[in-house]
């Protein structure tokens, strides 16, 4: 049985961990990005937005860690190909932000249109993140895989911290887009973001293979 200790010991490396892969996968240039920056500007109806995004993520985490965790099981031969796989994904993606960061872009909230009721702006919040399938395979096949291989005492924390990247996102997206619509406006405030993602990316990818391939 793990001792008190070392779940403590553990229980920091995991949740960063859970943080930093929600984070580097969660803020970029999109739709919902957009859309939640949108409602921030105008500050209409921000916090029920804010909310149904970071709900959503969070159910889809947890499910995706849970799902997976019980899939896989005792099956190490599944687990140590979904952990490489997901390590290819991780440099793939990490590549990507990087080449961004060469040819940055910027983040701006549509302007203009009437005013939205609270439903329609839910509405059209959910449409942004549950019809994204890139949001399908980032929360429950990517997270989830990589969470379902944490240690049982630990796995919490990695969804704890997971779930908090996306709280603390899209919370500063929304409530703080006055103040942050011109920094994501600018190419080069993006470009460094973008590099640094990346090299979150090659680390986590990096941690991935150490865990594949050397025995815990």
């Amino acid at each position: 049985m793990t001792s008190v200790p070392d779940i403590a010991t553990l229980a920091a490396p995991a949740f960063t961990q859970g943080l930093a892969l929600s984070l580097g996968l969660i803020v970029a240039i999109g739709a919902q990005n957009a859309f939640v920056l949108r409602q921030g500007l105008r500050r209409e109806h921000v916090g029920p937005v804010v909310v149904f995004c970071a709900v959503a993520d969070a159910v889809l985490i947890t499910a995706g860690v849970l799902g997976m965790a019980q899939a896989l099981g005792e099956r190490a031969g599944l687990a140590q190909a979904l952990a490489l796989a997901g390590a290819l994904f991780l440099a793939w993606y990490g590549w990507l932000a990087l080449r961004r960061a060469r040819h940055p872009s910027r983040l701006q909230a549509a302007a203009g249109g009437d005013g939205l009721s609270r439903g329609a702006a839910v509405a059209q919040a959910a449409a942004f993140t549950l019809l994204n399938p890139h949001v399908y395979l980032d929360t429950v096949l990517l997270v989830g895989s990589i969470g379902a291989q944490q240690p049982a005492a630990t796995r919490g924390w990695f969804v704890a911290g997971a779930c908090t990247a996306s709280v603390v996102w899209f919370s500063l997206l929304g409530f703080g887009a006055r103040w942050l619509a011109p920094w994501f406006a600018r190419p080069r405030a993006w470009q460094i973001l973008d590099g640094l993602i990346g090299l979150t990316m090659w680390t986590l990818a990096a941690l991935l293979v150490r865990h594949a391939l050397i025995p815990q």
